[in-house]
């Protein structure tokens, strides 16, 4: 189905069992709009270090892709979230915390 959207709500939810099949620990950090908001994952690698992650449209190509916004101290990705959020109250937050930096966001399931 070329331009279709699954609704943010259906595709975090999607997203969270498909962590948890893979034993991976995740969580809702802010919820947003069921039906539109965006997603931002964060990516928390347990050593005081965490990435940004994002979707964004591929130019080239017209897909969705993820891409990875940015890697920093933990608190500089939460200041940074904090002032999207403010911006943005329909975006939603995963906190996804894995020492061996796993976001599943590359499976195709996913997409």
């Amino acid at each position: 189905m070329s331009g279709a959207r699954l609704a943010s709500g259906i595709w975090v939810g999607a997203y969270l069992r498909r962590l948890q099949m893979e034993g991976i620990a995740a969580y809702v950090a802010a919820r947003g709009d069921d039906t539109a908001g965006a997603v931002l994952v964060k990516l928390a690698l347990m050593d005081g270090t965490a990435q940004l992650w994002a979707r964004s449209f591929d130019l080239e190509t017209g897909a969705r892709v993820w891409h990875r916004q940015t890697t920093a101290p933990e608190a500089e990705i939460d200041a940074s979230i904090t002032r999207q959020r403010n911006t943005d109250p329909d975006l939603w937050v995963i906190e996804v915390e894995d020492p061996r930096g796993r976001h599943l966001l590359d499976d195709p399931a996913l997409a």
